[in-house]
């Protein structure tokens, strides 16, 4: 009976707290770049500043026994989320002024790393506050909602914008609003998540837990080093860094060549579109590769598929080529490139993970994790960071074919990475 209540009770905060986890993630690294692109920042700018926005992502295993240390994850999340909401709404407020570009910017990079913070806070209350049983059965929901704030993100909140867009007449209006709109959403997701949670574990429990945790904290400089001891560690973190080379500069230049209009290589499309496309169709796409992803190689485990995993990530980008040279008018010639790209990106990420977990394998998995993740998102912002330059140097067709021959540091990378090739196969 008492198992039946905290299954009742994880349904209503699980769902609203990984909701709350992905929203502001998408916001920063995805949403940002359409918002700057029709306030008529330059590609550059974007693809440089857009991408350090990932950094917070990338160190954020240097402050997670903060998170541990000091009260407890259920007041951390709480008021990282209450802090996320005040950023936007001040991000609303700035994008009216002649310093939007400089001002709003260094919010995102408060909104990053509150975020990060969040994240570390979330996953840690996921753990303490389910069994181990409960977390299995857990995880396909938490999944669900994540993607589920990515279709908000992509889609709603982009069309929003592009409603007000055409309301008003005026971006730097429509923008201004739809970040005040995304402050109060999260600040109700806050206060869900605070007083949803307030049942699910007691707070006594909480703080004994936590202290129980602080007693481990001093060997966290251990588990760091112990994760560079590995064997073939370097060969491990090149194939981190390399695999997704291609896709890194990719997702920064997709929107705005969308965007763009014909005369300077894009395709025109307005603000609602976009959001349509890839809140929609996108998000769609990439949820069936990943699915589909994972059930491959549970079915006959990561060597089989790890090599036609990275080509389904990586041939797809052709297409871009293609719609670069030939700039079609309509839509649905985007439509399906969008689909298969997306598609080819859940597919293929999902051997990437699997080998991240693998590469964590051991008695401190979730440090290690939290450390290939964060060479992951090393990873997406250094090529992401020269995306736009690169772009504006030579082309949007030229840039495409760029992106396709970068995939090949990956594919050389992957002669030497070592795993056991049945790894995820289910028994």
């Amino acid at each position: 009976m008492e198992k039946a209540q905290s299954d009742k009770k994880a349904w209503f905060w699980v769902p609203s707290l990984y909701f709350t986890e992905g929203l502001p993630y998408i916001l920063v690294i995805s949403v940002s770049v359409i918002m700057y692109k029709n306030l008529n920042v330059s590609n550059a700018d974007i693809g440089l500043y857009t991408s350090l926005l990932y950094l917070p992502w990338v160190i954020k295993p240097l402050w997670s026994p903060i998170v541990d240390l000091f009260s407890t994850k259920r007041k951390w999340f709480f008021f990282t989320q209450l802090f996320i909401s005040i950023a936007f709404l001040l991000i609303g407020f700035s994008i009216g002024t002649s310093q939007f570009f400089v001002l709003s910017l260094a919010l995102f990079w408060l909104v990053a790393f509150s975020s990060a913070t969040n994240d570390i806070a979330s996953d840690g209350f996921y753990m303490i506050g389910l069994s181990e049983k409960q977390q299995s059965f857990f995880l396909g929901v938490r999944s669900t909602f994540y993607r589920l704030s990515m279709i908000t993100g992509q889609g709603l909140i982009v069309i929003l914008a592009g409603y007000l867009e055409q309301r008003f007449m005026d971006n730097h209006k429509a923008w201004s609003f739809t970040m005040i709109v995304v402050a109060i959403m999260m600040l109700l997701f806050a206060l869900i998540n605070y007083f949803g949670t307030n049942s699910a574990i007691p707070e006594e429990k909480n703080l004994q837990i936590e202290n129980e945790e602080q007693d481990a904290k001093p060997r966290f400089i251990e588990i760091f080093v112990s994760f560079f001891r590995k064997k073939n560690i370097g060969v491990a973190i090149a194939f981190i860094l390399l695999y997704r080379l291609g896709e890194s500069q990719l997702v920064k230049m997709t929107s705005p060549f969308l965007l763009d209009s014909p005369s300077v290589g894009g395709l025109g499309l307005n603000t609602n579109e976009v959001g349509t496309i890839y809140g929609g169709v996108g998000v769609v796409a990439l949820t069936l590769g990943g699915i589909l992803g994972g059930l491959a190689i549970s079915r006959h485990g990561l060597g089989k598929w790890m090599l036609p995993m990275f080509l389904a990530l990586n041939i797809p980008n052709l297409l871009y080529v293609i719609l670069a040279y030939y700039q079609p008018e309509s839509i649905y010639y985007v439509v399906p490139v969008v689909f298969v790209e997306q598609f080819g990106y859940g597919f293929g990420f999902a051997s990437f993970l699997m080998y991240l977990i693998y590469l964590a394998e051991g008695v401190t998995k979730t440090s290690h994790y939290a450390i290939a993740t964060g060479f992951m998102a090393l990873g997406m912002m250094i090529p992401g960071m020269i995306s736009g330059l690169i772009q504006e140097s030579i082309g949007y067709t030229q840039f495409f074919v760029w992106v396709l021959l970068t995939s090949f540091p990956g594919f050389i990378i992957l002669r030497f990475l070592r795993f056991p090739t049945d790894y995820g196969k289910k028994r």
